[in-house]
């Protein structure tokens, strides 16, 4: 049997080594853009200098998988085909290439590597004063301001979103907003217009300068599924039936930010379990057994403040808030927790 999945993220990584332990007569090969697996749950700490992010594929993959560097056009009848003309046949394939940034002109996207690394390099050129504006108040735009907060307490940072940290609410929302103020990052509750000639442009009137401008919103998916015929979302994610495989082939199992299951949204705390139950339902028809619907469940949501401060708020199945909430170092050992068991899941193929 051979295997292809494209996308070397937790959700593609995941899956390549949990169908490794489980179909023994598999032939797997793992297609990414780098040579590298990359902790997106971490790319705010790339940014300040805080973390190393990138590990090379060959100490992440087990014995036996094959990877190659490059770059999918599409994927054909029984086969990938890459940007160079080659191609790889398969009898399965996994889609797993997450989801991507549309940045406003004038920013620097935080939600890919390429654009992390640009605000790495960016960020260690600007002088003490200087000042950094975060666009985006989820919990991409929270974790960049305050990382690069603490680790440069000599600028100015500013995060700018329509209700900055409104991903958490009750008590918790508030703690997130007083974590921000601790670290003397400016909120400004609004949305952009654009960014022009390091000016700020706000929606509902004033603009401000900024030294260096980070686009921290993760929006749409790569056009690889629409661009080899499959069914897509309006958000580009492949539509795919209860266990997860696309609504036009079988073969093709979606998995992670690219896919799209009905209630989910883009996160790492999804990617994972999508990848082992895709993995596990492949494994049982091979064994000519009947594969089990996959089921969506939630347990929290969590924000990093720092190194020494995080809030993490437990959710209902359906995602909804309760008002149960941790902060402080408490919940930032837990997000740690949760990060490595993250690499580690994916490493391992024990993900759930």
């Amino acid at each position: 049997m051979k295997v292809v999945v494209v996308g070397a993220g937790y959700a593609g990584m995941l899956a390549a080594n949990r169908i490794a332990r489980k179909v023994k007569s598999a032939e797997i090969t793992v297609i990414n853009p780098r040579p590298d697996f990359v902790e997106r749950v971490r790319l705010h700490q790339q940014i300040a200098g805080t973390a190393a992010v990138a590990t090379p594929l060959a100490s992440m993959l087990r014995d036996g998988i094959a990877s190659r560097v490059g770059t999918v056009d599409k994927i054909a009848d029984g086969g990938v085909v890459l940007d160079d003309g080659a191609s790889v046949d398969f009898d399965y394939a996994f889609l797993a290439v997450g989801s991507t940034a549309r940045p406003m002109p004038g920013t620097v996207p935080v939600g890919t590597w390429e654009g992390a690394e640009r605000a790495r390099v960016a960020l260690a050129a600007l002088p003490s004063g200087s000042t950094v504006t975060v666009i985006g108040g989820g919990a991409t735009g929270v974790e960049t301001a305050a990382e690069v907060a603490e680790a440069r307490p000599d600028l100015q940072v500013r995060i700018v979103g329509p209700s900055v940290g409104r991903d958490f609410s009750h008590r918790a929302f508030q703690r997130v907003r007083s974590g921000l103020e601790r670290l003397k990052v400016a909120v400004v509750d609004d949305g952009v217009t654009g960014v022009d000639d390091g000016v700020v442009r706000l929606r509902w009137g004033g603009a401000f300068a900024s030294d260096l401008t980070l686009w921290a919103i993760v929006s749409g998916v790569p056009d690889l599924a629409a661009r080899s015929g499959l069914q897509v979302d309006a958000e580009g994610r492949a539509l795919v039936d209860a266990y997860l495989r696309s609504v036009d082939d079988e073969r093709i199992f979606a998995v992670g930010d690219c896919a799209a299951v009905p209630g989910a949204r883009f996160a790492c705390a999804l990617a994972t379990p999508q990848a082992a139950h895709a993995a596990n339902t492949l494994a049982r028809l091979s064994e000519g057994r009947t594969p089990e619907p996959y089921s969506l469940r939630y347990v929290a949501r969590a924000v990093t403040l720092g190194r020494k401060d995080a809030v993490g708020q437990f959710t209902r199945p359906d995602d909804s808030l309760r008002q149960a909430y941790i902060t402080g170092r408490t919940a930032a050992v837990v997000k740690e927790m949760a990060s490595r068991g993250g690499k580690y899941g994916a490493r391992t193929g024990t993900g759930a």
